[in-house]
């Protein structure tokens, strides 16, 4: 049986993880959550992230709504330019593969 070390990652890593991942806490819901959407984006494994979001909140690390209340204007706007966000990243990977497939029929080697 192989043991593997765990990986380190730099401070500024980290903090650019967490912040991301409580960010989008209230979009998750949970912590489990918002660590398996934004870990594979910033390459940190997601329980590692779970753990430092979980750490960060016991001491008391202020997510952004946390940090000021938005008014209810500023929540309705964030929200649907969160979903528009969602729904571009979502076309935007079906153009990829999209183009990947076409690229591949059309490569003469393919044939």
């Amino acid at each position: 049986m192989m043991v593997t070390m765990p990986k380190r990652y730099p401070p500024e890593v980290r903090e650019k993880a967490v912040r991301l991942a409580l960010d989008r806490l209230d979009e998750y819901g949970s912590a489990y959550a918002a660590a398996h959407a934004v870990g594979p984006m910033v390459d940190v494994h997601p329980e590692t992230l779970r753990v430092w979001i979980v750490k960060a909140l016991q001491q008391g690390v202020p997510s952004v709504a946390a940090a000021g209340e938005l008014a209810a204007t500023e929540r309705a706007e964030l929200d649907r330019l969160r979903k528009e966000n969602r729904e571009l990243k979502q076309a935007n990977d079906i153009l990829k593969l999209a183009s990947a497939f076409f690229a591949r029929e059309l490569d003469p080697r393919h044939h």
